[in-house]
């Protein structure tokens, strides 16, 4: 662990626990309560603290969460200075999540949480699916569109995509509410727009996106760029300025060799806010199969950019381009598998968008923790809930 446990742990009063302006348990303590006065057995920041430790202790499903919590009342009671006489029973859990606390104030909450310590310079934006709100009755899929600091895997700000809205029409207001100023920004290519291009320049920040045929004419002149050359016989070689940089990566039985060649020719002519490079990635994969032959695939993927050759060599675009699949496998991933979000059914009402909110909070305080492991920090925490309460008690800048 990377904090003193005997720094953070609280000795708790007669009026109730201590814990520190800015923590977690702090926040809690401060959102709307929607239950009426004669309505409140249990409080709300003390229902939203046991549901975030039994998700770090390694439960997922509202009822495996109330059993938690009955099964270790004492040692609950005690850390969170309360006098209930019997633990809530699940559908207490339920009604609250669903209907008595407001889901976007959640999300705001776990997202200043985030943002008030350290950052990486790269920030990538997409889209998850939540299956597990899905009704069978219902058409679509309802979204929630991230902002994801790769470098400390942390959920800088969230907003909901309905099933009848697109993630284009919410992405600038996802970027507003994160300060982006030189960062660099990557996402997938339905992002990629002139509108939310110049939104990032604006806020002095940089942009990585990959250009497909949504985009029709840019596509087809970076794809024009680096097709292949054949001279005409008495005719010399067009003269280009490519640059190009390689990276091979082994594991898992796999290969993969990456290959950018960047471009600046098109930035005279293009009318991209802000193009200052572009880009042809290819990526060549080869793997086992059967243990015995292998087999090949190659894809190819074009680009822009509006870092500068002096600020981003094809060795960092590489790299960058890379980092945007941190949200692939350190977000998603891990929300869908080790968190069982999707596996989770949680229809009613609100419920399913606070969980999400709070599975992003739980990863974010798994690796403000120090764990890169979210499964083996969860079975870690299982075994030492007193340093699972600290990391709510404490704020993120004490770390």
């Amino acid at each position: 662990m990377q904090y003193s446990i005997a720094k953070i742990e609280r000795e708790l009063n007669a009026g109730g626990m201590e814990f520190e302006k800015g923590s977690v348990y702090d926040r809690f303590c401060k959102l709307s309560d929607l239950r009426g006065v004669n309505g409140k057995r249990y409080e709300l920041e003390a229902i939203l603290t046991i549901v975030v430790l039994a998700k770090l202790c390694g439960e997922d499903k509202l009822l495996g969460i109330a059993e938690w919590a009955k099964h270790r009342k004492e040692e609950l009671v005690q850390l969170l200075g309360l006098n209930w006489s019997r633990m809530p029973h699940h559908n207490t859990y339920r009604r609250i999540m669903a209907y008595k606390v407001y889901e976007q104030e959640v999300a705001r909450l776990v997202g200043e949480y985030n943002q008030s310590g350290e950052h990486g310079d790269v920030y990538a934006l997409d889209g998850k699916a939540r299956r597990g709100m899905r009704k069978k009755e219902e058409e679509g899929q309802e979204y929630g569109l991230s902002i994801y600091d790769v470098a400390q895997a942390k959920v800088l700000s969230q907003v909901e995509v309905g099933r009848k809205e697109n993630e284009i029409t919410r992405a600038p207001k996802a970027l507003k509410s994160v300060e982006i100023s030189q960062k660099v920004i990557t996402a997938d290519a339905m992002h990629t727009q002139r509108g939310l291009s110049s939104q990032i320049l604006e806020a002095q920040g940089e942009y990585v996106f990959p250009v497909k045929e949504n985009q029709p004419q840019l596509y087809k002149n970076i794809q024009a760029l680096f097709a292949p050359e054949y001279p005409k016989p008495g005719f010399g070689k067009i003269q280009t300025d490519f640059l190009t940089a390689q990276k091979v990566d082994k594991g898992h039985g796999r290969i993969e060799l990456r290959t950018i060649t960047t471009s600046e020719m098109l930035n005279t002519y293009s009318g991209w806010p802000g193009l200052a490079q572009v880009y042809r990635l290819e990526r060549l994969f080869q793997w086992r199969r059967n243990g015995r032959s292998y087999r090949t695939s190659c894809e190819v993927e074009f680009g822009i950019t509006s870092l500068t050759r002096k600020e981003a060599s094809p060795a960092r675009l590489l790299h960058l381009r890379r980092a945007h699949w941190g949200i692939e496998t350190g977000l998603h991933y891990r929300r869908d598998v080790t968190l069982r979000e999707d596996a989770t059914r949680m229809t009613v009402g609100n419920t399913g968008k606070v969980m999400a909110s709070l599975n992003n909070l739980v990863l974010a305080l798994i690796r403000q923790a120090g764990f890169h492991n979210a499964a083996q920090a969860r079975r870690w925490f299982a075994a030492h809930l007193s340093q699972a309460f600290a990391l709510l008690t404490t704020p993120l800048s004490a770390f």
